[in-house]
């Protein structure tokens, strides 16, 4: 049975879950990876949203697969395997900011899924680990899903030369309808550019939207028409861990319940207002702790069907992949 075959998912996530190990004084551990923060704020929205990972059949592992089914994510058997489960260590500066150490390690098998969704969404760690990340785009090409969504969320420690890595991404981001980066992923993958130019050189790439955001220093949305420069939310800082995934995961159901509207000036600028409201909610809070439905305002969960999405990002000019 092909995966067109199957029931449709809203959002499959691919990429990693691991225990995020934070060090902020005193050492405590939660669940954390981009990608699996990015499903777990899905599915505390209320999306139909699957994870495919890497965990070990292992404590951690365990602990991980109950607190993302506990928020609604569904992990595909493929999920599991014999290696021990990833971790990372997010030491906590005074300002909230984190400094992140890795133990990772990311294989996947490239088979067929069980799955048909109307968005894939990867990135970080997976879309640049050897050998797993050659999986994730055997994935995307197979799937064909009608929305791409792509994160770099950038770890330095873990990349290989800045020319591998480049490739990396352009590979990632030339299959995605939308990529959002912090404006430090920016300045490293393109340290010669000012970040609007790094805008429209991935939007050059393919993406309909590139959103790059700045911390409290707001964010920037950039179509091929338009860019939108948006503020921060102010809220008292806990941490920052999860900041970037909550406003990712804001941005995709935003793509699946805007039902055919163009990404017009107002709409992007709606998307970025809501994405920010959420992520400042996760700052509020230690961890990776995202937001729930009934803590956002925003528009009832009702996917659209492929051929609504296909309207509503078809008339910004550019090759569809």
């Amino acid at each position: 049975m092909t995966s067109r075959t199957m029931p449709p998912t809203d959002v499959l996530v691919i990429g990693e879950a691991l225990g995020d190990i934070v060090d902020d004084g005193s050492v405590t551990e939660h669940v954390g990876g981009s990608p699996a923060n990015v499903a777990l704020g899905l599915g505390r929205r209320g999306l139909d949203v699957a994870l495919l990972t890497q965990i070990g059949r292992d404590t951690r592992g365990s602990r991980i697969a109950r607190h993302l089914e506990r928020s609604g994510v569904r992990l595909l058997d493929e999920s599991f395997s014999d290696h021990a489960t990833s971790t990372a260590t997010a030491t906590v500066a005074a300002d909230g900011s984190a400094d992140y150490r890795f133990d990772v390690q990311w294989r996947l098998s490239p088979a067929p899924l069980p799955v048909s969704p109307t968005v894939v969404h990867t990135g970080s760690i997976a879309a640049f680990l050897e050998p797993g990340r050659h999986s994730v785009l055997a994935h995307i090409d197979r799937l064909r899903p009608p929305v791409v969504t792509f994160d770099p969320n950038i770890r330095a420690d873990l990349l290989g030369s800045h020319p591998e890595a480049l490739n990396c991404f352009r590979e990632s981001a030339a299959r995605a309808d939308l990529v959002k980066m912090s404006d430090e992923d920016a300045a490293w993958i393109y340290p010669s550019m000012a970040p609007d130019e790094v805008a429209r050189a991935v939007g050059n790439l393919g993406p309909r939207l590139v959103v790059i955001t700045r911390g409290a220093r707001g964010a920037t949305l950039t179509t091929a028409t338009s860019e939108v420069h948006l503020p921060s939310v102010k809220t008292p800082v806990a941490d920052t861990i999860g900041a970037g995934d909550t406003y990712m995961a804001s941005l995709i159901l935003d793509l699946l319940t805007l039902r055919g509207h163009p990404l017009d000036v107002d709409t992007v600028a709606r998307m970025g207002e809501r994405a920010a409201q959420a992520a400042a909610i996760t700052v509020s809070r230690p961890g990776a702790d995202l937001p729930w439905a009934h803590e956002l305002a925003g528009p009832e969960v009702s996917p659209p069907s492929p051929e609504d999405l296909d309207l509503g990002l078809r008339y910004l000019p550019g090759q569809r992949r």
